[in-house]
Parts: structure tokens; C-alpha cells; sequence
């Protein structure tokens, strides 16, 4: 099973001390190239006049673009440490128990606007920049980047075993792998009193747990149906079908928060 992550918003400091990135050690070195071209883009755009612009942040970054230009420098921490947003805390990485976290580090992917695609224990310094940023001599990023990773996770989700997507539709669309629509699920979360969309920090959170949830049982579902099944024992769930050969099935967890 393949657990799709997004990366977040909100990092946690860079370590105190510690060596720096080095992108030839990072999983999928096919990426690197790519990787080098974005690294530097974003360093000189962070360093121009007209960074917060490309960019797409306000002057109250100011202290984290300026960290931009440093992070060939930076100490790196394992991707398991440097993501700190809401899904980031329901799946609770450092908490998990040891053979969790071994099911943890086997399946989750995690996509950056930076980096591409990332495993848990990879080391990355913390970074600012979202994916329809505009870095000098680039496109925007999600462009740049649906070029190269859908392939790549069509690549680790392998030949068989299912997909979970736990991105936005807007993350989704810059690594979609091709033909796997009929093993991959997109996870939503309702109210389970009117059937509403919630908050996207309830929302993102209770995506997490319910990754949390499949790693602490340690099931491995072989199709939608047994997924569904599994989260069921926490949630009340709702699975649809998809509407097109190359549409993930879509799974509504439904909460009361």
C-alpha cells in the first residue's frame, strides 16, 4: 500500500546543528536533476527584490525567505520531523510504535513543491514555498512538477496494492499516477450530522489519524471495500465508486467535530 502525504505549510525550526541536505542521498534520486534546477531557482528568487511577489507570501515571512537563500547551509532533520501542519499531527509520526513506524516509513510518500516526492527518513532543512510559486527561469511549480511525478509515483505504488491519496485535488493533480485510478482512493471528511464539508484544519487533521489508524492496525486492504472496512471501525464511512476509468474511488469519513 502506497499512503500519498502532503507536505505542509508549517515546519518545524531547523536543528540546531547537523549536516546539510544532500539531495544525492534523498529517495528517488531520479528527481535529483529537478531537484538542483528548483533548490537554486529558489534560492536566487528568495534573495531578488521581488521574492514576497514570486513567492506569494506577505513581508511578515520576511525571516523565512531570507532562509530560503541558506538552504544549501541548513541543518537537515528527517522529513518525519520537519512537517508540522494539522495532518502532520493527527498521523503523529513520533508516536507511533516501532513496527508502525516501520509500516510508516515503507508507505508513506510525502510531495513537496520543493523536493518532489520524499520517504520519512530522508533529511531536508525547513523551507517556504508553495507550489504556484514563480521562480526565476522556471515555470510555476505545479506545472514544473506535473511534468516528472506522476510517473515517479506510479513508480513506487508498484504493480499491485492500493493507492490512498491523502492530498487536495489541487496537490492530486501535480502527481497523479497514470492508470491507477481503479486502486486509488481519495479520502474526504463531512459532518456526520449534515453530511457538510468541515474546516480544512478538522478536515486535514482527521486525514492524518485515519493514516495513523491503518499503520496501528497494521492491515494491509487489498481494495477500497477493505479499506473502507478498516477505518470503519472509528469512523462511519461512506465509499464511492469513481464516475471515470482514470477517477480514484472517493471515501468519506464522516465526524462529528
Amino acid at each position: 500500500m502506497l499512503i500519498i502525504v502532503p507536505s505542509s505549510e508549517t515546519k518545524r525550526p531547523e536543528a540546531e546543528a547537523g549536516p546539510p541536505v544532500d539531495l544525492a542521498a534523498l529517495s528517488f534520486p531520479e528527481l535529483t536533476p529537478m531537484r538542483e534546477r528548483v533548490l537554486e531557482a529558489l534560492i536566487e528568487t528568495s534573495a531578488g527584490p521581488d521574492a514576497f511577489r514570486r513567492l506569494h507570501v506577505s513581508p511578515v515571512m520576511a525571516a523565512e525567505v531570507a532562509r530560503n537563500t541558506r538552504l544549501r547551509e541548513l541543518p537537515a532533520s528527517p522529513v518525519a520531523e520537519v512537517y508540522a501542519g494539522p495532518l502532520h499531527q493527527g498521523l503523529g509520526i513520533a508516536t507511533l510504535s516501532p513496527p508502525a513506524r516501520q509500516r510508516a516509513e515503507a508507505a508513506i510518500v510525502v510531495t513537496s513543491a520543493l523536493w518532489g516526492l520524499l520517504r520519512l527518513p530522508d533529511r531536508v532543512p525547513p523551507y517556504r514555498v508553495y507550489l504556484y510559486a514563480w521562480l526565476v527561469g522556471l515555470e510555476r511549480l505545479d506545472a514544473e512538477w506535473r511534468n516528472v511525478l506522476p510517473a515517479i509515483v506510479s513508480t513506487a505504488a508498484g504493480p499491485a496494492g492500493l493507492v490512498l491519496d491523502l492530498r487536495s485535488p489541487q496537490n492530486q493533480m501535480i502527481g497523479k499516477p497514470p492508470g491507477l485510478g481503479h486502486r486509488t482512493v481519495s479520502l474526504r471528511v463531512r459532518q456526520s450530522q449534515l453530511g457538510h464539508r468541515i474546516g480544512d484544519v478538522i478536515a486535514k487533521r482527521v486525514r492524518g489519524q485515519a493514516a495513523r489508524h491503518l499503520l496501528d492496525v497494521g492491515e494491509n486492504p487489498g481494495d477500497p471495500d477493505a479499506l473502507a472496512e478498516i477505518l470503519a471501525d472509528r469512523w462511519p464511512t461512506r465509499l464511492e465508486e469513481p464516475h471515470a476509468a482514470d477517477q480514484p474511488w472517493r471515501l468519506t469519513l464522516l465526524t462529528s467535530d
